[in-house]
């Protein structure tokens, strides 16, 4: 049990150490995310599509 407790305290100090992101910052990278996130899934959405659509015409 005092490994835990141990652990848990230099896990607390060392967050002193990180920079963490403006609010700004963390709403834009996240947005950023979500828009590849979305344009993939387009692009997936896409050509799987397209190559259902090539299987269809060429085995009929």
């Amino acid at each position: 049990m005092n490994a835990i407790v141990s652990y848990l305290k230099h896990v607390r100090a060392e967050f002193v150490h990180v920079t963490w992101p403006s609010r700004r910052t963390a709403i834009s990278h996240t947005l950023i995310v979500i828009l590849i996130t979305v344009a993939t899934a387009a692009l997936a959405a896409f050509l799987d599509a397209l190559f259902t659509g090539a299987l269809r015409a060429f085995f009929g």
